[in-house]
């Protein structure tokens, strides 16, 4: 089978990681499409072997981007498409009828309560989506909460179909020496207790909420991994709460890691931490607290529908806490007086592992394309 994924953009972040990890697992012969942005995640899907083709689409109404992009679906003799992300599911399946592909499968990796992709919801971005909805084969859903919100939206039920997130599992495993190293390449002490978060560094994440809060425990310091345009921001608070030395951003992570780049993994980064915090208030999954709980990390997090779709035994280390300041204080002295040992691997993360995914995605594939989906496994 040969399958072409669009996606809107390849800089760091979960959807395109999560394409990412699918690729590697995926039996098929892919090819990718960026609209925009061929950044590092682009590298590393090529250095993984899969060719990416950067559309240079110039923003939202390039329509001279739609012709482009169905004569590569044409040509490629491609047998499905899978888009990713609203603007490639928008144009990817316009691009893949136009081409006559009939099999596509659209991935919603981050519709929200009140937002899609950071961008808040309107009546005109709802009337696009289902508009172009209709000329897929399926919508996938990262968890059971996007599919109820895919639903509340107007996608009709029996098109919805759920496969969720995932993570190479045992690439996350704790390891004294790697968080040696990691501590070693961020300057931190061996003895130090490390808070830790991961993602975007944008005003929806209220990581500015979390630097408030270590701050407010003297011997605490606050690792956070990612990058974005709050970043001057968080600076000046942790300046402001006099804990500029306490509070080290150490930019965005490529997860896997191209074999070229310098400095700690993300696992090594996880394994630095001493607990995570999640203090996002909107998420359609929660990868990067799997991730933790992978890790062994105890886990509080405002919101997760990866750990809440779950019964709480599957995830005995994680804790749903309140966004608030004083709430995020009180949590965290909490955890920082108990100072729990690494916990084992959890019946979430084995879960959430990409092969499973992988298997689920591929049984669609056959579905779309063969009327039959793959046996299971």
């Amino acid at each position: 089978m040969k399958v072409l994924h669009v996606i809107t953009g390849l800089g760091i972040g979960g959807a395109e990681q999560q394409l990412r990890l699918l690729l590697r697992h995926l039996p098929v012969r892919s090819g990718v499409v960026t609209l925009t942005n061929p950044g590092a995640v682009a590298a590393g899907i090529e250095s993984d072997g899969t060719p990416v083709t950067h559309l240079g689409m110039a923003g939202n109404r390039d329509i001279g981007a739609l012709p482009r992009l169905a004569r590569i679906v044409r040509q490629g003799r491609y047998d499905l498409v899978h888009t990713h992300l609203y603007r490639a599911c928008v144009y990817g399946r316009t691009a893949a009828r136009l081409a006559g592909v009939r099999p596509v499968i659209a991935t919603e990796h981050s519709l929200g309560e009140s937002q899609i992709e950071g961008r808040p919801l309107s009546a005109g971005t709802r009337a696009l989506y289902l508009a172009s909805e209709r000329l897929g084969t399926s919508t996938v859903a990262v968890s059971p909460s996007v599919a109820r919100r895919l639903a509340a939206w107007g996608v009709p039920p029996d098109r919805i179909r759920i496969v969720p997130n995932g993570i190479e599992t045992d690439r996350f495993a704790f390891d004294t020496r790697a968080r040696r190293l990691a501590r070693a390449a961020l300057g931190l002490p061996e003895d130090a207790y490390v808070v830790g978060g991961v993602g975007r560094l944008t005003p929806g994440k209220r990581f500015e909420r979390l630097v408030r809060a270590a701050a407010s425990i003297p011997d605490v310091r606050l690792l956070l991994v990612g990058e974005g345009d709050q970043r001057a921001e968080l600076l000046r608070v942790a300046r402001e709460c006099g804990a500029a030395d306490r509070v080290l951003l150490a930019g965005a992570c490529e997860d896997p890691p191209s074999t070229d780049r310098p400095g700690p993994s993300l696992p090594g980064l996880l394994a630095a931490m001493d607990v995570f915090v999640s203090t996002s208030p909107d998420e359609t999954f929660g990868l990067a607290v799997v991730e933790a709980l992978a890790a062994g990390l105890p886990v509080l997090y405002v919101a997760c529908p990866a750990v809440d779709d779950l019964a709480p035994a599957a995830a005995p280390g994680a804790r749903r806490i309140g966004e608030s300041v004083p709430e995020l204080i009180s949590a965290l002295r909490g955890v920082h007086d108990a100072r729990p040992a690494r916990f084992p691997l959890p019946a979430a993360a084995r879960r959430y592992d990409i092969a499973h995914s992988a298997q689920q995605l591929m049984s669609l594939y056959d579905q779309a394309v063969h009327g039959t989906p793959s046996p299971a496994k």
